[in-house]
Formats: C-alpha cells, sequence, structure tokens
C-alpha cells in the first residue's frame, strides 16, 4: 500500500490571525532555494533517518541542480520542510554521504564536489569543486575509508580521489565509453567496480600494477548500467543492465551467474537491505520499484512512479521501508513484506 502524498506546507496566516495557531510555518532554512527542481536524481538515508535528495532542472536553456536534507523524510519534496539545502551550478547527476556530514556530488559540469553541512546542519557550505573530468560526472561513490571516493564520466574516465587533500590520486582510462556506474566494496579501501557502456564491467584493485581486471558475464548481455557490491559477501555483486535484466555475479565464477530479467527497460539503481538475508531493491526507466530475495525471486513490485525512477535507499529506521524518487518529482515510501524470521525496527519518521 503506498503512503499517502507529502505533506504540503499551509499558506501563511492573514494578517490579524495568529501565526501560532496556524501550524506548521513554511521554514526555508538560509540559502535554501525557494523551489526543487523537478528531476529527483537521487536519494540516501544516514544513519541517523536523515533523507539526502539531489534534484536537477532538465530543461530549458540552463541545466541547474540542488542539493537537499531533510531530518523528517516524509515531507520531502516539501521545500519549506527541508533542514538544509543549497543551489549548485549544474545539475546533479549523483550524490552520496560522506561520514555523517559530508556530500559528494558528480555534477554535470564535469565537476567532482565536496559539500558539507554547517551551523547545527541548516547550511550546506562547498568544501571543493575540482573540474578534473572532461565531460559530465555520471557517477560517484565513497570507498571504505570514507577518506577516498571514486568517480566515472562521459569522458571515459575513472578517477580515484584522496577527499581530505581535495586531490586525484589516480586518473585511469580503462573504457572506451561513458562510464555509467562505480560501486565501492564494502570493508576494502582499495576495491571497487566499474561499469561502462562499452559494454565491460571493470573489478578494480588499485593496489595492483594493472588495478582493472575485465569480469564476462554472459548473463548479461547488453550494455551494464548499474553495479553494486553485496553487503555480506566480498564476491559477489549486483549487476543490472540496459534491457532490464539483473544478475547476482561471483567475481571468482561469473559465469556461474543468478539472472533474471526483472524490469522491461534499463536499470537505473540498486540498494541491499539490512536484513541477515539481504533482499535486494531494483529501479528502472521503466518506472518500476521491484524487490527481490536472494534467489532474486520478485517480493515487492510498485508502479506508481510516472517517469524513470532514478534514486533509492532503505530505511535504517525501519528495515521494511524503501524509499525511491524519480524524474516525476516524487517521493515515494514502500512497505516491502518482511523476510520470515526478521523483525521491522521501527519507523521513527513522523508520518
Amino acid at each position: 500500500m503506498e503512503e499517502p502524498p507529502p505533506e504540503q506546507p499551509p499558506p501563511p496566516p492573514a494578517g490579524g490571525e495568529d501565526a501560532s495557531a496556524a501550524g506548521p510555518e513554511w521554514n526555508i532554512p538560509p540559502n535554501a532555494p525557494a523551489c526543487m527542481e523537478r528531476h529527483l536524481e537521487g536519494a540516501h538515508y544516514r544513519a541517523d533517518g536523515a533523507l539526502l535528495l539531489g534534484a536537477s532542472g532538465l530543461s530549458g536553456r540552463c541545466w541547474a541542480g540542488s542539493l537537499w536534507v531533510f531530518a523528517e523524510p516524509r515531507r520531502a519534496p516539501s521545500e519549506g520542510f527541508c533542514t538544509a539545502g543549497v543551489q549548485t551550478e549544474a545539475g546533479v547527476a549523483d550524490l552520496c554521504w560522506v561520514a555523517d556530514r559530508g556530500i559528494l556530488v558528480a555534477s554535470d559540469s564535469g565537476a567532482v564536489e565536496l559539500w558539507e553541512l554547517d551551523e547545527n546542519e541548516t547550511l550546506i557550505v562547498n568544501k571543493f569543486c575540482k573540474y578534473e573530468h572532461d565531460d559530465i560526472v555520471m557517477t560517484v561513490a565513497v570507498l571504505a575509508s570514507s577518506t577516498q571516493a571514486v568517480s566515472g564520466g562521459r569522458d571515459f574516465c575513472v578517477k580515484v580521489w584522496d577527499l581530505p587533500q581535495q586531490t586525484v590520486l589516480h586518473s585511469y582510462r580503462a573504457h572506451s565509453g561513458s562510464v555509467t556506474c562505480v560501486a565501492s566494496c564494502p570493508g576494502k579501501d582499495t576495491v571497487f567496480l566499474s561499469c561502462a557502456e562499452d559494454s565491460r564491467t571493470l573489478l578494480w584493485d588499485t593496489r595492483c600494477p594493472k588495478p582493472a581486471t575485465r569480469i564476462v558475464c554472459s548473463a548479461c548481455n547488453h550494455l551494464p548500467t548499474s553495479v553494486m557490491w553485496h553487503p555480506q559477501k566480498s564476491d559477489i555483486f549486483a549487476l543490472g543492465d540496459e534491457n532490464g535484466t539483473v544478475a547476482l555475479v561471483d567475481t571468482k565464477n561469473p559465469d556461474s551467474a543468478l539472472s533474471s530479467t526483472v524490469h522491461a527497460r534499463s536499470i537505473t539503481g540498486f540498494a541491499f537491505s539490512t536484513h541477515s538475508s539481504p533482499l535486494l531493491a531494483s529501479i528502472s526507466e521503466d518506472c518500476s520499484v521491484a524487490v527481490l530475495d536472494s534467489d532474486l525471486s520478485e517480493v515487492f513490485r510498485n508502479r506508481s512512479h510516472r517517469d524513470f525512477v532514478k534514486g533509492l535507499s532503505w530505511s535504517p529506521s525501519d528495515n521494511a521501508l524503501l524509499t525511491t524518487v524519480g524524474w516525476d518529482h516524487q517521493v515515494l515510501h514502500h512497505t516491502v513484506p518482511i523476510p520470515t524470521g526478521e523483525g521491522s525496527g521501527v519507523n521513527c519518521v513522523k508520518e
């Protein structure tokens, strides 16, 4: 069952009316934009339940973007209920949390940007903006140490960053097409995945003289579009392609991959749940959200989005709650059936 639509701030009280009796007020924090762009590009929960959103305006003569943080996720995307927000100079292609206060952004301008929450988390300030890519930055991921990150772009390049030093440690051109997704390996500072429009999926270890190894998976015969490591198994990752196929791939034996055609169009993202046997949520350009068990059997499907679904995140306070966002400007909260033997946490966000 779908949650009710997000709350809208009430109109300001009339001149003679007592403002204290008017309920919640439209209260945009300092420097937050007055209006959020239509196309929501990403959603990520922080450990305390705060929700990070990235938005882009992909129409008109200029592509603008913005970042938003909501302490109460069910009030997103209403601007007046945000905790903090800031305008970016271009569209936001991808974003993620860095530890508790940092926000790493892949920009349509070709920049990798690091922002940080300040002033009791009511302000988002820029820490650096580096134009090391020669085209749009498509994807970013923070490595396990939280001091390094990896980015991929339409310039075919993969770059490894030292965030405190604000510098590029390694720049690789191992792909011959636009890099569509990078994914860090849990618990391993030097290991990550990348996939690109050259049809190749690469396993990276920056300690090696030749750091990239190609993973050939016969189960996915189309362009790979999304990758994500399994949270408990460092040799297993999820792979999605432009045909809507989802595969669970073992890096040591890629041809033994378990696969299923889950969507009718390109996969745009994955998220594993925190259950003892993690569920895999997938989103797609077919405007649907699917949740799969360890056998890739479907346990949940929702088709409420009216445009490409672009971001997803499992709630840290309720392991049955999955939040998705899309180009239709919707933030949807889905209640997913809990596997047998799992308990649902208490949802601490206000209804």
